[in-house]
Order: structure tokens, then sequence, then C-alpha cells
């Protein structure tokens, strides 16, 4: 008997506007098999078009779907603008798809552990002179932890997202599942999912990492989505106008403490306003003037100081990584094996060879990597481009981290 056969008849009105082939293609893709009405998922919908098309797909096929959309911080202390995630307006558009599609909704207040576990450790990790990146705490702690596991108090048999990765059965007769990059890289999301761990992985399903982001946008007219034609979020969701050291000063307002700009050979080009403007790597808004073009090499959050120096100064061949979350099947020896490495969410991977060292894990890359910043994440895979493997990977630290943290 056809899948159709158990769908209301709404949905199936819904059904008669898209291609069945789609719908197949969800099923496929959250691999419980059997008939979808006896399989509850939970669907994090944050008010975008992606988890939008999510819920309402999976409603169509015949999921029994709970939408659940996270309240992750005071959105009145928010500059509300277009294009920033997470906004009241967000939640607002989460509740009117899932009523339009009769799916439960509900909200979670996790203000207070998104506050401790992802706000206050970018802030920390800013004023140690990091590059943090926020959104992969988030995932670790608050989405894939403490939502996931609400998802399980649910009885539901998966937690899907939006994101633009692909979650594939292993096929060794195992119920573990794995990683691969999606197929439209342009929205590839896997570098703020390398924390992912296994337990996690084979709970959670990601339905568009086969699609192009203009077929969900599509299908998102077509199912008659009030979000259809809403903007992407571009920004960190508690810095929705991208200027961090405003909203660091406001939580830390001891922050901004001026020292010196000072060049490689010694020189001191100038003063600055607090670490907390800088980042490796950085080529612009450094207030000094030099013969040559100067970059930041190092932020020294012990002395106050900024380090700038030539381009070549910024080259990096061996990066030290820390938690290292390895998804791979072969373990990691001293000898290494080949990677491909990706140190910046904008950057492709590159070939690489990972390796244990006395230290803990070293990513060396022979044609070198330039701007590699503490904080930042160092994600592996077992190739380049659509359909690569994610391995795992970890957060970028500095040398003298490594030797404190040893092996």
């Amino acid at each position: 008997m056809s899948r159709i056969a158990f769908l209301p008849i709404t949905a199936h009105l819904t059904l008669m506007k898209l291609d069945q082939d789609i719908l197949d293609a969800v099923h496929v893709a959250m691999g419980l098999g059997g008939d979808p009405a006896d399989h509850r998922v939970v669907v994090a919908m944050s008010g975008g078009v992606d988890s939008s098309v999510v819920a309402a797909l999976l409603k169509v096929v015949g999921y029994d779907v709970v939408g659940i959309t996270l309240q992750l911080y005071d959105h009145g202390e928010a500059i509300r603008r277009k294009g920033a995630c997470c906004a009241g307006q967000d939640i607002h558009d989460a509740r009117r798809v899932a009523a339009s599609f009769d799916i439960p909704h509900y909200i979670l207040d996790f203000e207070s552990r998104f506050k401790d576990a992802v706000i206050n450790e970018f802030v920390a990790g800013y004023l140690a002179g990091e590059t943090p990146i926020p959104c992969v705490k988030c995932n670790q702690t608050v989405k894939f932890s403490d939502l996931l596991q609400h998802a399980r108090d649910l009885d539901a048999k998966a937690l899907v997202t939006g994101h633009y990765i692909e979650s594939r059965a292993r096929g060794d007769g195992s119920t573990h599942r794995d990683l691969f990059t999606p197929s439209d890289m342009a929205r590839d999301q896997s570098y703020f999912l390398f924390a992912t761990t296994q337990e996690q992985i084979d709970f959670l399903r990601f339905p568009l990492g086969p699609l192009p982001k203009a077929e969900t946008r599509r299908i998102a007219s077509e199912l008659g989505l009030v979000v259809a034609d809403k903007p992407d979020s571009q920004d960190i969701c508690f810095v929705p106008e991208g200027n961090y050291a405003d909203v660091i000063l406001r939580l830390r307002p001891d922050a901004a403490e001026p020292g010196d700009i000072v060049h490689l050979d010694g020189r001191v080009l100038g003063r600055h306003e607090g670490i907390l403007h800088f980042t490796i790597g950085q080529r612009r808004g450094l207030g000094i003037a030099d013969a040559e073009p100067l970059y930041v090499v190092k932020v020294d959050a012990a002395l106050k100081r900024v380090v700038v120096g030539p381009r070549e100064a910024l080259k990096q061949n061996d990066i030290c990584i820390g938690q290292l979350n390895w998804l791979g099947q072969q373990r990691v020896s001293e000898a290494g094996q080949p990677v491909f490495a990706k140190i910046r969410s904008t950057r492709p991977p590159v070939e690489a060879a990972l390796r244990r060292g006395p230290q803990g894990a070293v990513v060396s890359i022979a044609a070198g990597e330039y701007g590699v910043s503490p904080g930042q994440a160092c994600v592996l895979y077992d190739g380049a481009g659509a359909g690569a493997r994610v391995l795992g990977g970890g957060f970028i630290v500095s040398n003298a981290q490594a030797q404190a943290v040893g092996p």
C-alpha cells in the first residue's frame, strides 16, 4: 500500500503540489523504515525557511511530527534586524508554520543554559586572545545535548534539523550512521557539526543534505510557507549586527584594557583599546601605518599586546588541536594518516596528515595555511567536495596551550 494512504486530506492536497521523488527522498533520508505514521520525530524549528521546510515535508510524508523552538537569549535586548537569527519574529514564524500544518509546537526557554554554555564562553575566548565559534558550542551543548534529550523524553525516534549536511547509514550491519558534506557545497554546514558525537549522529537526521538551497526555496513556495521568502540568517544570533566588541563590552565593561601594538621586529607601532577588537589574520582596522601591509599574527592576552607582521608570518604547517572528536574507524597513530583539513568555514579543505603527538593531536599541512587562530575549529574529512565523509575535528590551540594541556 502506498504511504499516501496514511496521509490526512490536507496533506493529500499538499502532496499534489510536490514531486513524489522528493517525498521518497525524505523518507529514505530519515532511514527509519516502515510506516512513517509509526515514528514520532522532533524537528528543531528555528523559524527559518530550512527547518520550516523540513517540518512540513515530514508532516506531508506522514510522520508524527513535533516542533520545538528554543528561546536562547533575551530578545528584548537584541537589535531586531532582517537576517539575524533567533529574534522574536523567528519564534512567531515557527509557530505560524507549525500551526498551518497542524504540528504540535513547543517553545523551550534555554536562555540561562545558552548564556552559561555559549555566550559566556564566547566572551572568555575573546578575552583570552582566541577567535571562538559559538555555533559549534551551541550545537555541542544546547541543541545536540539538551534538546536531543528532550526529544528522547518525548519518545521520538529522531531529532531532525534543517542543516545542510548528509547523514547515511554505515552499511556494516550496525545501527551507526556517518556524516557527509551536502550536495550544495555553497551551503555546507559540516564545519559547525564536527563535534557531534557518534551517539548523537545515530539519533540525528538532516533531510536537506541532498537538496540544493534553491530547491528548498522552491518547495517552501509550493507548500505555501509564510517564510518562503525570508532572508537567511547571516550573523551569530546574539550578535545581530555582527559587532562582537559591543556584545563583549556590554557583558564585560572592564574588557577594553588598552595595550601596545608591536611589530615582530620589536617596534611599538601604536596603542589599541582592547584585544577584543583583534583576531589573527586581521588586516583592516589596525589603526597603524607602516611601509608594508601588516596583519595580526598574535594576540597576547597576558600582556594585552597585539603583535603584527607581514602575511608570510601567518603561515603555519603544523596545527595543534585539542578536544579531538574522532569519528573515523581507524585509530589515529603517531605515524599519521591522510585527511583533508579545513581551518575556516569559508575555506575549502586541503590535503593534510593527522597524527598523535606528545601534546595531543597535530594536523600537518605541507602547503601551509594562513591565519590559523586558537579557538577556531580544524575539521577533518576523507576528501574534498560534495559527499566527503566528516572524520571529526577539534579546536585549534596555540603551541603554548598544547604543551600546557599535555597528551
